[in-house]
């Protein structure tokens, strides 16, 4: 008997274990939920005050002059910031899709042993280079580069800003399209080999297409990436408040202007809710961008989920 209780005593024990787990793993994922929400109602009220009293959509955003300093006629226009944004956002996709999505491709289908795991490692240490430390390179290496090859006067803009910024997305954009890349079922490739279809013909004709919306929603999440970039883009950018012409232009991101001017403003001014406004423009363009990543991976699930319920529906007519 004493064997039996003892037993019962351990399966007790374990099952409070296993509950007190699920609580905690539960508790975790709701505090995620818990956090952005309480993220975006801190920012919404700070610049509460500015979205209802003085916003002016076709002064926010159909005017590039973003005077909130000037005494006589201050101007909150956001036009030049959001193209800076946007410019530099764009030409890091440039940059970062290429390389990101040759990088994972070749790791996940070409690359075996020692030589996959060598360059998973490398990804990995890559997207853990802080983000001043880029900025230093922009600011540094970059600048003086730019300007002997372009023979401009200037190594700060935007090109500068967008090879630093596309370097930096590109490895969380490689690690998720490799495991897009990893969902495809090896049933695709097995049968693509069997009919004679090269290494190069099943890579591109059958596990890209079957990757698709894995792809997308990687490059999705780089763009958020982008967006929501502060530093190295303050240091590379040039800072220069410009509607982009070219890419040896300065411009001014959203992010930069927030941290370059929040501090120096008073709380609860027109300028402190100002910033705290663009601050919810910014939170509302990454939660769309995440939002249609989240879209694409979830579409890509039930796609391959129907197609692997196909064969079983045939074979029971």
């Amino acid at each position: 008997m004493s064997e039996v209780a003892h037993a019962a005593d351990r399966r007790d024990a374990a099952w409070w274990i296993d509950r007190v787990v699920q609580i905690l793993v539960l508790a975790g994922g709701l505090s995620a939920i818990v956090f952005i929400a309480g993220i975006f109602v801190f920012i919404t009220r700070e610049g509460a005050g500015f979205v209802f009293d003085r916003f002016d959509f076709r002064e926010f955003f159909g005017s590039p002059r973003w005077t909130p300093t000037s005494s006589h006629n201050p101007t909150y226009g956001a036009l030049a910031l959001i193209a800076g944004t946007a410019s530099v956002t764009g030409l890091a996709m440039v940059v970062s899709v290429p390389f990101s999505l040759g990088a994972a491709i070749y790791i996940g289908e070409f690359a075996t042993g020692r030589v996959r795991e060598t360059l998973k490692v490398l990804v990995e240490l890559l997207a853990a280079i802080p983000s001043v430390v880029w900025g230093f390179i922009g600011l540094s290496i970059m600048n003086p580069l730019i300007i002997q090859t372009f023979d401009v006067p200037v190594g700060l803009n935007v090109l500068n800003a967008g090879v630093i910024l596309g370097l930096m997305a590109a490895p969380i954009m490689t690690t998720i399209a490799e495991d897009a890349l990893k969902a495809v079922p090896d049933t695709y490739r097995e049968a693509a080999e069997a009919m004679g279809a090269t290494r190069w013909q099943v890579t591109f004709k059958v596990v890209l297409p079957a990757a698709r919306n894995g792809l997308v929603a990687a490059t999705l999440l780089g763009v958020g990436r982008g967006f929501g970039e502060t530093m190295a883009v303050l240091m590379a950018s040039g800072h220069s408040i410009n509607l982009p012409t070219s890419p040896f232009d300065s411009v001014r991101a959203l992010t930069a202007t927030i941290a370059a001017e929040l501090g120096e403003t008073a709380a609860g001014s027109d300028h402190y809710q100002a910033l705290f406004t663009l601050g919810i423009f910014l939170f509302l363009v990454t939660f769309a961008i995440n939002f249609a990543a989240d879209v694409f991976v979830r579409g890509g699930q039930r796609k391959r989920r129907r197609r692997g319920r196909r064969p079983a529906a045939s074979a029971n007519p």
